[in-house]
């Protein structure tokens, strides 16, 4: 092995492609990573992927293919947006039984400003509703014109739920790379880009990076902007020790002195002293796990604490908590930080009245047996595997701490004839019904001259003098009002029914 790697290091490397899938929440974007990993991988190797590290490698007729598993076109922008080159070729999934969604538009937006081939993937086709000529449709109104619809964009259909069509995108998007021409150096210093990062508890800061240039070994010294490693072990998707990690290569860095961010470069360097040199000497203003969203002294706020399974994920949770409008309640985060919920975290969530947000993480042991014994529920903690899921869950809560909207319809008017008597605040009067309908019970406001000049309400309604519950357009009408002025003959009784309205964003 040792000579095969010297032998590369001499020549340019011919590369995989890495690619990353986006699309809306619910159109199979892990589903199609999964039977990918599962038709590629976990059928022809013992072990599969033991944890999410968000990215995984396979290999089709000797040739090789990174996926990047991010959580969403969220942290795919938000790595972009640090100018990290994240990925050569985009997979663009749509529910070919459903229609474009707003989030593949947005999807579409990122996979634009990152400049890299896109490839449409129609899933879900065994549906028999499945129609992939409308979603092609409706993909050319925003400017995503596939080859079959006379533009240059390959797609193809597929079902990851039966595994139809997966090898076909593989060698769509084998063609694509080779198309590409994709290259890199070896003979140089190992770079790379971290994708995904995390604390763990024994093992220290853990990274996931995919390597851009060079062959990344055990014992480099290597450094981000921010954070430094002498590299202890690197391992590759499933885990197990590798000699030297190749250009497009996912790999599990062990060794930084503190958790790097994800969308960081790193670069090697000779000696620990010259990696020092080039860290920035400022911090930034923020990292994750302290307060992000500052709340308004004079608005409801809801509490929130987050907890995520790796820093990529906090990062694209936060990203989507910021774009919840807040003009009406604000939402303050009061802690944002990769691991499990813990004991430490229920008690800040009790004393702080707030909600605790988990992402693909467990509650312990002791936090569980807490809620069980809570008989007043006083502590909320809910988990999610879906970024969508979570984010209309925060939203949903900051809409219960709205006041509710009354709301007020017109149901019926009348045309005041006679007025019979009166005593105190109530009155019998007869007219006409020259709109809607009139009830018992319903609210009426009183009209003079197009003036409001009173309200009340219905006591009773007659008709020949016999009690009933409805009247309708064209009927006349006697009615037993109260409230709070003397009808004339005339007037116009407008009858409303009035409703709560939840509140809204």
């Amino acid at each position: 092995m040792p000579k095969k790697i010297k032998k590369i290091e001499k020549e340019i490397l011919h590369r995989p492609p890495v690619v990353v899938v986006l699309g809306h929440v619910d159109h199979g974007k892990s589903s199609l990573l999964e039977a990918i990993r599962d038709f590629k991988i976990t059928s022809k190797e013992s072990g599969g992927i033991t944890q999410h590290i968000g990215a995984y490698e396979i290999e089709e007729k000797g040739k090789k293919i990174t996926f990047i598993d991010t959580p969403g076109h969220e942290a795919f922008s938000a790595m972009r947006a640090r100018g990290a080159e994240v990925a050569d070729i985009a997979l663009l999934v749509v529910d070919a039984a459903q229609s474009v969604q707003p989030q593949t538009k947005e999807a579409v937006m990122a996979i634009k400003r990152a400049e890299i081939p896109m490839i449409v993937v129609l899933n879900k086709i065994d549906l028999p509703n499945a129609n992939p000529g409308k979603i092609k449709g409706e993909l050319a109104k925003i400017d995503v014109v596939v080859e079959s619809f006379g533009g240059t964009i390959p797609s193809v259909e597929v079902s990851a739920k039966e595994k139809i069509g997966i090898d076909e995108l593989i060698e769509v998007i084998l063609l694509v790379a080779d198309l590409q021409d994709l290259k890199s150096e070896t003979d140089v210093p190992a770079e790379g880009l971290i994708i995904e990062s995390y604390m763990d508890g024994h093992k220290g800061p853990v990274a996931t990076a995919i390597i851009t240039k060079g062959i990344l070994r055990a014992k480099d010294i290597i450094a981000t902007d921010l954070a430094l490693a002498k590299v202890k072990s690197v391992k590759n998707f499933q885990g197990k020790e590798m000699e030297g990690a190749l250009p497009s290569q996912p790999a599990i860095i062990l060794g930084f002195e503190k958790v790097p961010a994800v969308g960081e470069k790193f670069k090697t360097y000779k000696t620990v002293e010259e990696a020092m040199a080039e860290l920035k000497k400022e911090e930034p203003k923020r990292e994750i796990g302290s307060t992000v969203l500052e709340s308004d002294p004079n608005k409801k706020t809801l509490n929130i604490i987050l907890k995520g399974d790796v820093f990529g994920s906090l990062e694209a949770i936060e990203g989507m908590l910021k774009n919840l409008p807040q003009d009406k309640v604000a939402l303050r985060i009061l802690k944002s930080e990769v691991g499990d919920i813990s004991e430490t975290d229920a008690k800040l969530a009790e004393m702080s009245k707030a909600i605790i947000i988990g992402f693909r993480v467990k509650i312990s042991p002791i936090v569980v047996q807490f809620m069980r014994n809570d008989l007043d529920k006083r502590l909320r903690i809910k988990t999610f595997d879906i970024i969508y899921e979570l984010i209309q869950d925060v939203r949903s809560n900051l809409e219960k701490i709205l006041e509710p909207e009354v709301t007020r319809e017109d149901v019926g008017k009348l045309r005041t004839i006679l007025v019979f008597w009166g005593e105190k605040n109530r009155q019998i009067v007869g007219g006409k019904i020259t709109e809607g309908e009139l009830k018992k019970g319903l609210k009426l406001e009183v009209f003079r001259n197009d003036l409001k000049v009173g309200a009340g309400r219905i006591i009773n309604l007659q008709r020949d003098k016999k009690d009933i519950d409805k009247l309708s357009k064209g009927d006349e009408a006697g009615i037993l009002f109260e409230g709070n002025i003397k009808i004339e003959k005339g007037d116009i009784l407008v009858a409303y029914v009035e409703g709560r309205k939840k509140g809204e964003l």
